[in-house]
């Protein structure tokens, strides 16, 4: 037997009837031949965490743009700090911890740099309906690998697709990772505020503390207990005095952070930069190779769609920098 046939056996002994089991997957879009040690669900994290998009991740903006210091979060941290979360309440459930790890560590490829001023900026200036969820399908479905994608199972992309927006995931593990994206950046975004000096403790209303707790780990701890506690049968859910608290604290940091002026100051400079980067590109010239690919088949629109969204913030401020600033003149 193989130890993959054993970790599928495993599966179904250990974890809930109603669990996801890597056994029982849908199955990719080109099959493949199994592995013989690991689950098609931890080939897919595997797969995602090798990634050049997944690399890309820890130089593109969580919610504060370039800021100064060590301790602020990423795109990379966040994923991470998504992942331990998802995994804590997968576990917790007896759900396919392999799943939920593989949707959590995807979940945010397709994110632009420059944070969710970057998407609005690109939704704007382009003629697609630029989402970032629906980006990180792209990413693992069509561009990596040289445009040949990942070639994901059927459940990982759809918790990628799920985990904002209006459609629910199929999938528990989906699910999970839906609370988990936001139970972990309402709170790392309370502790970034608060370092930066956007925010301070005392600000937060009484109640929600009264509730959630003062501390970032009090505060995940009592949203995860909540979420293991009335979950039944693959519904993934809060109780009404946790969740009402959740969805109250969502609303303060829109209010607070995610609009504060001072907070978001830089973001005016986005838009201009994206316009310009998009018109720069719209010359298939101006494309790398593999884009160039993806503008013939799809597209000018797709494939600079596909490249802005791809950069970091650093890629994206030099290449704006080359295009914009004139360079000095020599013989």
């Amino acid at each position: 037997m193989f130890i993959r046939e054993r970790t599928e056996l495993l599966e179904k002994q250990i974890l809930s009837p109603y669990a996801t089991f890597a056994k029982d997957t849908y199955g990719r879009e080109y099959p493949e031949k199994e592995c013989g040690i690991r689950t098609a669900f931890q080939r897919d994290r595997d797969r995602i965490i090798h990634s050049k998009s997944f690399r890309r991740l820890k130089h593109k903006t969580q919610v504060f743009l370039s800021p100064e210091g060590d301790h602020y979060r990423t795109r990379l941290t966040h994923t991470l700090e998504v992942a331990q979360i998802a995994r804590t309440i997968a576990r917790a459930l007896r759900l396919n911890e392999d799943l939920t790890e593989a949707i959590t560590l995807g979940h945010d490829l397709g994110h632009t740099p420059f944070g969710h001023a970057g998407e609005r900026a690109l939704r704007a200036i382009s003629s697609i309906e630029f989402n970032h969820n629906e980006q990180s399908v792209r990413v693992v479905e069509r561009l990596e690998k040289n445009n040949h994608g990942l070639n994901l199972t059927k459940e990982v992309r759809d918790g990628i697709l799920c985990h904002t927006g209006t459609k629910t995931a199929d999938t528990p593990e989906g699910r999970i990772v839906r609370f988990a994206d936001r139970i972990a950046y309402l709170n790392h975004d309370i502790d970034d505020a608060v370092r930066a000096g956007v925010l301070s403790l005392n600000d937060i209303p009484d109640e929600l503390i009264h509730i959630l707790g003062n501390t970032t780990s009090t505060r995940i701890n009592k949203m995860v207990l909540s979420l293991v506690e009335n979950s039944v049968g693959g519904e993934i859910k809060m109780d009404e005095v946790v969740g009402s608290a959740y969805l109250q604290l969502h609303k303060f940091m829109f209010e607070h952070v995610y609009r504060n002026p001072n907070a978001k100051g830089e973001e005016t400079k986005v838009p201009n930069l994206i316009k310009i980067l998009y018109e720069y590109v719209l010359n298939k010239e101006n494309l790398p190779y593999d884009m160039q690919e993806v503008a013939e088949k799809d597209g000018v629109d797709r494939a600079a769609c596909d490249y802005i969204a791809g950069m970091t913030d650093h890629f994206a401020v030099a290449l704006f920098q080359e295009i914009t600033i004139p360079k000095s003149w020599s013989v």
